[in-house]
């Protein structure tokens, strides 16, 4: 069952839809870098990028990748040649709102917030902002065909090495 434009959704699309959201979080949170391009489309888009840059027009990204391929480098680049002192991660997602929905395409956005735990410190929030996805029906199940996280704030302590 499938929506029309602008429409709801049926309740498996949408349970589908959360779940995706949730298998996300944990697979960047547990540091699963082989199963994160896994999510996407051979031929996606992902970006991070200020909300001012997004707000503007600006091309001017923090992280912009455009395709699986080039994802999968950056699962090899964290696993095999970053070096930096160990930290965890902890995604706090909103439930995804529905901006259209149609034939096996749904854009979607969501509101995260990104924590970061360096070993014997207090936890920090690292990044906040909203995700703007177009998610598609795949044979393998839905996938992100485009993702972009618009963070709030145009600081980054540091560095960005994990995905959003």
């Amino acid at each position: 069952m499938s929506a029309a434009p602008g429409s709801a959704i049926c309740f498996e699309d949408w349970q589908a839809l959360v779940q995706l959201y949730a298998d996300y979080a944990h697979v960047v949170d547990a540091g699963l870098w082989e199963q994160w391009p896994e999510f996407f489309t051979e031929d996606c888009v992902y970006r991070v990028q200020p909300r001012e840059n997004h707000e503007r027009g600006f091309p001017l990204a923090t992280l912009s990748f455009e395709s699986k391929g080039m994802l999968k480098d950056r699962a090899y680049g964290i696993r095999e040649t970053l070096f930096h002192d160990p930290y965890y991660q902890r995604h706090v997602v909103g439930l995804p709102r529905l901006l259209e929905a149609g034939e096996g395409r749904f854009e979607v956005e969501a509101n995260y917030a990104v924590f970061r735990t360096k070993l014997s410190q207090l936890s920090t929030v690292y990044n906040v902002g909203r995700s703007l996805d177009v998610v598609v029906r795949t044979t393998d199940g839905l996938k992100f065909a485009r993702r972009e996280f618009i963070y709030d704030s145009e600081m980054i302590p540091n560095s960005m090495i994990y995905p959003l």
